[in-house]
């Protein structure tokens, strides 16, 4: 069968769950408005997805297993298919998070599917170009996402989001079912079914996703809420390891982390797109809350990263099989941390070309991170195990990308505070500049016509606003330089990766 192919069916229904799980985003004060839900209530339609598919991504390898694993990627695309038909026919928020829920369990299976199959039809020498094409769908679906949501919403209704995604999902199924088939290695096995496994996970995942998602909304810690959720998902999580050590046929093979390429690219990839997500929600909300640009504005800065990303990719693709990866990733690691240094030295008068240009550096960065990370953590797993140990990656990829938001709304919100109350300690009638601005302000006003007691009052009130503004300002500065920091630190885990048999491979020929 030809690969090409087979990397077009695999990828085609990945990319649209890619997409979903960002398009929501945009598209919630429309779906609050239409289904008569408050600010809170309607976010659940975007926690319900990524818990459910948060709960899945680990399951998949296992799955596949126990109902043979094109039977269940034809099951998976069936049932994200119906359900985004459902949701684009909810009639109440309840029905459409229900609905999302079920789209999430549908979707989780899929990228770890389509990369484990892509790892297996392309030659080890050739992995590097497989990994290309999954990481044009990974990168450009979360840039993609907001970009369609916003014009399908605006031009359409935000039905359409969801119901956009039936006649690919359509094709997808005809495509699985005609060039997909399954190696005699993931053919169906009966097995035991490892229920504390499977109920641990749900709990422990579910409850994690759900504290990253509301805990900076709910005040993290105290919140009871919040609290209560994090002890639960932690001794769900910890009970997990020690029940799957044990288990005959565990949900998720944790011996694969004695695999050491392995296991340090993982948290390579998961600090690599704790970057990557921090960058593309902070970048949005600064345009948009403190330089008033439209969503459609910010949404332009945002793309060209994108285009860098899908041309870096296949350049890194070529570049893996003839130089050492560590050397490619060490690269692309230092790109992406120099992006987000510059991100953190963006002020209230930087102007488009400033903000565009270190996005399309991160793009190029992110292009030449994910194709020798993914290289070098796989290349090392055998055809057997690939479908565990790209869940549990897959997985790790998306929680990183969790962490990373929930870590700079945090960031945003304290800093800013703290910002906020060591400018107020110069805005005392003892500052020479202080006096200078609020008289200045004064007068302004007063030309204007408003008489002395209000044109007084305005003027400090003007000036309490630039502060505010100035504190949000060092608040990003802080997100930024912070996340960027964090990328360089994880530098020194490349000399503990090594390249497999895989990589071997492509150096001999």
């Amino acid at each position: 069968m030809n690969k090409w192919i087979i990397a077009l069916t695999v990828m085609l229904p990945t990319l649209i769950e890619i997409v979903d799980t960002s398009v929501v985003n945009v598209a919630l004060d429309h779906i609050r408005g239409s289904l008569s839900a408050g600010i809170d209530e309607s976010t659940w339609t975007i926690t319900s997805y990524l818990v459910s598919n948060a709960i899945i991504i680990p399951m998949t390898g296992w799955l596949s297993r126990m109902f043979g694993r094109k039977r269940y990627l034809i099951f998976s695309i069936t049932l994200f298919t119906v359900s985004s038909f459902l949701c684009g026919s909810a009639w109440n928020l309840q029905s459409l998070v229900f609905f999302r829920i079920l789209q999430g369990i549908g979707g989780g299976a899929l990228q770890p599917i389509s990369q484990s199959i892509l790892l297996e039809t392309f030659p080890p020498r050739q992995h590097g170009m497989a990994m290309a094409i999954f990481g044009t769908g990974v990168m450009f679906g979360p840039i993609v996402g907001p970009l369609l949501g916003g014009w399908i919403t605006d031009n359409w209704s935000w039905h359409w989001i969801f119901y956009i995604n039936i006649p690919i999902g359509i094709i997808s199924i005809i495509m699985t079912m005609f060039f997909i088939t399954d190696p005699p290695y993931m053919k169906r096995m009966k097995m035991k079914i490892d229920y504390w496994g499977l109920a641990l996970l749900a709990v422990g995942l579910g409850c994690l996703q759900i504290v990253l998602d509301k805990g900076e909304s709910e005040n993290w810690f105290d919140s009871d809420f919040i609290a209560v959720l994090s002890v639960i998902s932690v001794i769900s999580v910890v009970l997990f390891i020690i029940v799957e050590m044990f288990a005959e046929h565990p949900i998720v093979n944790l011996k694969t982390f004695r695999n050491i390429s392995f296991s340090t690219g993982s948290i390579v990839m998961f600090f690599g797109f704790f970057n990557l997500f921090a960058s593309i929600v902070l970048l949005p909300i600064y345009l948009q809350t403190l330089m008033g640009y439209t969503a459609t504005l910010a949404g332009i800065v945002l793309g060209p990263g994108g285009v860098a990303t899908l041309i870096a990719l296949p350049v890194a693709g070529r570049l893996v099989t003839s130089v050492n990866p560590r050397g490619l990733l060490a690269f692309g690691l230092i790109t992406c941390a120099y992006a987000t240094y510059l991100m953190s030295k963006f002020n209230l008068y930087a102007d488009f070309d400033t903000v565009i240009w270190p996005r399309i550096i991160l793009g190029v960065g992110m292009g030449f991170f994910f194709i020798p990370l993914t290289t070098l953590t796989m290349s090392g797993i055998k055809k057997e195990d690939m479908g565990n140990a790209s869940a549990i990656y897959n997985l790790l990829r998306n929680l990183g990308g969790s962490f990373g938001v929930a870590f700079v709304t945090t960031i945003l919100s304290r800093q800013s505070q703290f910002h906020q109350n060591r400018l107020v300690e110069h805005l005392t009638p003892f500052d020479m500049n202080y006096q200078l601005a609020s008289r200045q302000s004064a007068q302004i006003l007063q030309y204007k016509g408003f008489d002395g007691v209000t044109a007084q009052q305005g003027g400090l009130a003007g000036i309490y606003e630039q502060l505010i503004r100035q504190a949000s300002m060092m608040s990003f500065n802080d997100a930024f330089y912070l996340t960027s920091i964090i990328m360089v630190c994880i530098l020194p885990l490349l000399f503990f990766m090594k390249r497999g048999k895989a990589s071997m491979h492509i150096e001999m020929h």
